[in-house]
């Protein structure tokens, strides 16, 4: 069962997420966790590898980068809901962060048009393979609501496995994408947030999920989550079309490769799996 510092670990993790503009003070999260200020500090750092303001740093800035690109909110909106004082405070601890300010992170990201304004050249060429996947056994949470949410999740399951010490039982981590999102209201949409499971029992708390191998397009996707809704477009709207290829009746998924906890932004590594008939 889940030891009690497990339960505040995630307890924290959550209200970070879920609390991106409100008070994320040291004081404050001691509190959600129901410890001492200086304990609390202690034992975070230890179960996560971070400090708590370098986890709350890292997940307000992974969320600015995700509104600036796939959003219409303006840069003040952006800083403001990030729970920076102003954008000037922002954009330097961005610009620290991604290595970008954020007009040119946004720039960068190059929001398309809708698809009835495309033209050839609209979208960015990533790499695509299309291989044999094997099939996987998962251990997953299950997450309703944006996708970009689904971090909060993943951060749930990093802490599971931390405290109860499951890393030599995991293969790695997958995201599953149930619903289209340009059919399916946000609020609603439908995804698991899963380990791949080496080891026998399902872990307390969490669900056996069977995802199905076989053939399958991978396009290989390096750099800030805020651009994996670019990706999918060119892969939906550019390989997928002209690769005489049809897609199996089955959710997309991604693997991860490294981690946003100790990789910079740009050299994040993902792969989009597209299964094929």
């Amino acid at each position: 069962m889940p030891n009690s510092y497990e339960d505040r670990i995630l307890r924290v993790l959550g209200y970070i997420h879920d609390n991106p503009a409100g008070d994320l003070s040291l004081d404050t999260l001691a509190d959600v966790a129901a410890m001492s200020r200086f304990h609390w500090h202690r034992v975070f750092r230890a179960m996560t590898g971070e400090t708590c303001a370098q986890a709350v740093r890292r997940i307000r800035l992974h969320r600015g980068s995700i509104w600036l690109v796939q959003s219409n909110r303006t840069m003040d909106q952006v800083a403001t809901d990030c729970g920076y004082p102003n954008t000037a405070s922002f954009a330097r601890a961005f610009a620290e962060f991604f290595g970008q300010r954020p007009a040119a992170f946004r720039k960068a990201g190059r929001l398309l048009p809708p698809v009835s304004d495309h033209k050839p050249g609209d979208f960015r060429m990533y790499p695509v393979t299309i291989r044999n996947e094997p099939d996987r056994r998962l251990a997953t949470q299950h997450h309703v609501g944006p996708y970009y949410k689904i971090g909060k999740v993943f951060e749930s399951l990093v802490a599971i496995c931390t405290s109860r010490n499951l890393w030599p039982q995991i293969g790695g981590f997958i995201g599953i994408y149930c619903d289209n999102p340009d059919v399916v209201p946000e609020e609603e949409l439908n995804s698991h947030a899963g380990i791949i499971w080496l080891g026998d029992d399902i872990p307390d708390g969490l669900t056996e999920y069977k995802l199905s191998g076989g053939k399958t397009a991978v396009m290989t996707y390096k750099g800030p989550y805020a651009g994996l809704a670019e990706a999918y477009k060119s892969l939906f709207g550019d390989w997928l079309p002209n690769s005489g290829e049809e897609p199996a009746d089955l959710p997309c998924y991604e693997l991860s490769l490294n981690s946003p906890r100790d990789t910079a932004p740009e050299d994040l590594l993902t792969e989009i799996c597209l299964p094929l008939k």
